[in-house]
């Protein structure tokens, strides 16, 4: 987009003219005629009006730069507040059961994870992404980030028996208090999702979940699994519990503790309620500003009028 900043600036043109008719009339001195020398009249003439064009030129360019000519590039929304949010998901070899019923039939937990993860992270506009994985132990696979793309890319190759088969639930959030230390942010969230108890690491989950209410974090907590499936054998169809090592009591006290919520998922369609749920616990800031980046183009039509400027000069110095 294109615009003049100061448009007021154009009543400027027609003041030459004003002057022109307004100022007293200058009275040429007497030519004296040879009639032995050709006359030149209309060479003269045609410079004369040449100069004229010239100088109206100029003033024409001077009055569009002091005009102040700016293009607007296209409009950039950013949020000066944001809130951090770190996903702790669990990679332990449990995940890899197939019992989430989606629209395509049985799948893996992970799997089920990893699609409505990435539906729940593309909402989250204007806020910081973080991700950590536990099994044996916990890592921090990204760092707080404006950036969701990366976000996602890190989930998406997130792969069973990385990093164990055990569960580190205290680890994961010990991990992703830690990021919270240097935050700014006014919200910080904690989202855990496992389908077991804490089997591993070197903190136990409740005092990872003192700690994290210590530094203001909020924990919302999701346990996974079908619970009873029934299952086709040979002897025929049995009710089996596919979510008997799952801590339903823990995971509660967790969210309890810091002012959280927990969650409990049977199948993906469920999975996806309650990240709905938790969007709507937290809801995306709306407090989002917009930078329009400009450029100054006044320096254009200056350049120009400088150097026609010049030019101006040295012709009626030649023709004085």
């Amino acid at each position: 987009m294109f615009e003049f900043h100061w448009v007021w600036m154009f009543v400027l043109l027609p003041l030459p003219l004003i002057v022109y008719f307004l100022a007293p009339p200058h009275t040429p001195r007497a030519a004296i005629v040879l009639p032995t020398l050709p006359t030149e009249g209309s060479v003269q003439q045609r410079q004369h009006f040449s100069l004229k064009l010239l100088a109206i030129t100029i003033w024409v360019l001077l009055v569009i730069a002091a005009a102040r000519p700016i293009w607007y590039g296209k409009p950039v929304e950013f949020q000066p507040k944001h809130r951090d949010m770190m996903l702790v998901v669990d990679l332990s070899g449990s995940m890899a059961q197939e019992d989430m019923n989606s629209a395509n039939g049985y799948v893996d937990r992970l799997t089920a994870v990893k699609q409505v993860l990435t539906e729940f992270i593309a909402k989250r506009k204007g806020d910081r992404l973080g991700l950590v994985l536990f099994a044996d132990h916990a890592y921090l696979q990204t760092p707080l980030t404006l950036d969701r793309t990366t976000v996602l890319q890190q989930l998406n190759r997130a792969q069973l028996n990385m990093i164990g088969q055990k569960t580190a639930i205290g680890e994961g959030l010990g991990i992703a208090t830690k990021t919270f230390i240097k935050s700014e942010a006014e919200q910080r969230v904690i989202v855990l999702l496992s389908d077991g108890g804490n089997t591993s690491g070197v903190i136990n989950p409740l005092e990872a979940a003192k700690i994290a209410k210590e530094n203001h974090a909020i924990i919302y907590t999701v346990g996974v699994g079908a619970g009873e499936l029934k299952v086709d054998s040979f002897f025929g169809s049995r009710t089996v519990n596919t979510s008997q090592d799952l801590d339903e009591k823990t995971l509660t006290e967790i969210a309890k503790m810091t002012g959280g919520q927990y969650f409990r998922s049977r199948n993906q369609d469920e999975l996806n309620k309650i990240y709905d749920t938790i969007n709507q616990l937290q809801p995306v800031t709306n407090a989002t500003q917009t930078w329009r980046p400009q450029t100054e183009w006044f320096t254009y039509p200056l350049g120009l009028a400088l150097i026609l400027s010049f030019i101006l000069a040295i012709l009626r110095r030649r023709h004085g």
